[in-house]
């Protein structure tokens, strides 16, 4: 069985494009979507409808991230992010935005041999592999797994940060994000599970796209696009 997981696409179009030829060229029987797909401004919306294709077509799992919740909130003067909210709202599709926020933590595939989640599989906003800004170390990220039943892989996004760790017989892995790296290197990424049963195989995907497109919609469109567009050149950010 071969399973492609992706997230963190962060309205870009562009990138999640390229990801998706990229997935498809490589045949996976199942895909899940780890969420934070909109909050970003590379053409929010043709990511919205791109990641709709690819639930409908190919019956995608998806689940709920950070700025998935944030984008279900009701705004009020001391709503964080509130300009960047505002504006997604205003470019998204209705309905789009309650949509993403009300999606669950986790998703279980391969009869429960995979378990997927955005942050933990019990919070979209904790981070299993990070403790600060160091890797978290194992006891810390056990604790927060909980119990994770017949699973032999556990894949999240959230952190940005390509991972992969194994404890006793559970692999961990953080697939890296589609869109806004951290790490200095601007290109797509995701992830590739191959196996079944107890025995899996991970490939890290990375994806050259159209950057400099997608800068320029940030530029011309997007809410602080200048700040976007320094982000998605430089593959550095927050």
């Amino acid at each position: 069985m071969k399973i492609a997981v992706f997230g963190d696409v962060h309205g870009n179009r562009f990138a999640l494009e390229a990801v998706l030829k990229d997935m498809e060229a490589c045949q996976p029987d199942e895909r899940v979507n780890l969420g934070d797909g909109l909050f970003g401004g590379a053409d929010p919306a043709g990511a919205w409808a791109l990641q709709q294709h690819i639930k409908e077509r190919y019956a995608a799992a998806e689940i709920r991230g950070n700025t998935d919740e944030r984008l279900g909130e009701t705004l009020t003067l001391d709503t964080k992010k509130r300009e960047m909210l505002e504006w997604l709202h205003s470019v998204l599709p209705e309905g789009a935005a309650e949509y993403v926020a009300k999606l669950p933590t986790n998703a279980a595939l391969a009869g429960g041999k995979v378990l997927a989640a955005h942050g933990s599989p019990s919070s979209a906003w904790e981070y299993l592999l990070r403790d600060g800004k160091a890797w978290a170390s194992d006891e810390l990220v056990m604790q927060r797994l909980g119990d994770v039943g017949e699973a032999r892989v556990v894949v999240v996004g959230h952190s940005h940060l390509e991972h992969l760790r194994q404890i006793g017989p559970l692999t961990v892995v953080n697939c890296g994000a589609v869109s806004r790296q951290k790490d200095g290197h601007p290109p797509a990424r995701w992830v590739l599970l191959e196996g079944e049963g107890d025995t899996w195989n991970v490939t890290f995907r990375r994806v050259p796209y159209d950057i400099d497109a997608a800068a320029a919609w940030a530029v011309a469109h997007a809410h602080a696009g200048e700040k976007e567009a320094k982000q998605l050149r430089t593959g550095q950010g927050d």
